[in-house]
């Protein structure tokens, strides 16, 4: 021990002797926190490119809104890959099982990536539709897969496939799932009458349990929705629980172009808040 102590102290005393080699360590010493400074930024900027899509229910226009955030980050210059780590309605295909929320993905941008973990026939809750089909839903499997999978992308995006309260497993939900990850919420919401009370539910839920929620998404506005309605859903929701609207989209009938659906995505959110980092593109 005083040995060592002696030979730190003999090291110490040649650098302040030496100017020169004191110079030499005050430039590696600069060079080693800008790495770390670097390399910050990039796990920083990573996290922050990784989104959980959620919803008060179901047929809410969760895929829609995920295709369409990942073909524009895409469009932008990010890396993007939708995950869906459960799958249930799976559709079967000259004898195979497919994800059709993937295969929407697919047909908006052909290059984003994607991936799932689970896929069930039935169109039933995840923790039912596993038992019915005989295959348990693992999260320590999808929090495997998630790193893997998102360890290749700037930006990966989960497909929730039900609410954060729906049971995937025994003792598990959704919401542990979305802890386990660490992974920020973003919720869709399509305005109902009973969009405000189930959307509530849901937030007070999810910071109860302690998850981020990055913001709130009101999506598929039909023209015939009452103003009254639509006014009040955005003003109650971040009333009521500081969780901001990032941003409003309209109905869109029929098929839409990847191009219209960028464009849609572009104008009716915030991407920037949604995504809580600042892209160059946009200032441009």
């Amino acid at each position: 021990m005083k040995f060592g102590f002696k030979i730190g102290i003999e090291i110490l005393l040649c650098i302040i002797m030496s100017p020169k080699l004191l110079k030499h360590v005050k430039y590696i010493f600069v060079f080693f926190t800008k790495i770390v400074t670097i390399c910050k930024k990039m796990w920083y900027y990573k996290f922050m490119l990784n989104l959980y899509i959620t919803s008060s229910n179901r047929r809410e226009g969760k895929t829609f809104l995920t295709a369409g955030l990942a073909a524009t980050m895409q469009s932008l210059g990010y890396s993007t890959t939708v995950y869906k780590p459960i799958q249930t309605n799976g559709i079967e295909r000259n004898g195979f099982m497919q994800s059709p929320d993937l295969t929407y993905v697919k047909t908006i941008d052909p290059y984003i990536n994607t991936h799932f973990s689970y896929l069930y026939k039935s169109d039933l809750e995840p923790l039912i539709a596993s038992e019915l089909e005989n295959e348990p839903i693992d999260i320590e499997l999808i929090s495997r897969e998630y790193g893997r999978i998102s360890s290749t992308s700037d930006c990966t995006l989960l497909d929730g496939d039900c609410g954060i309260l729906s049971p995937i497993a025994p003792t598990v939900q959704t919401a542990d799932l979305v802890k386990k990850l660490q992974l920020p919420l973003l919720f869709v919401v399509t305005p109902r009458e009973d969009s405000i009370n189930d959307t509530l539910l849901s937030i007070y839920t999810a910071q109860e349990k302690g998850l981020e929620i990055r913001g709130v998404i009101i999506n598929n506005i039909k023209d015939d929705c009452p103003k009254n309605l639509l006014n009040a859903i955005p003003r109650v929701i971040e009333e009521y629980t500081n969780i901001k609207i990032l941003g409003l989209i309209s109905h869109i009938e029929g098929k839409i172009s990847p191009e219209d659906l960028i464009t849609s995505i572009l104008n009716g959110v915030d991407i920037e808040s949604i995504f809580n980092v600042k892209i160059e593109k946009l200032e441009l």
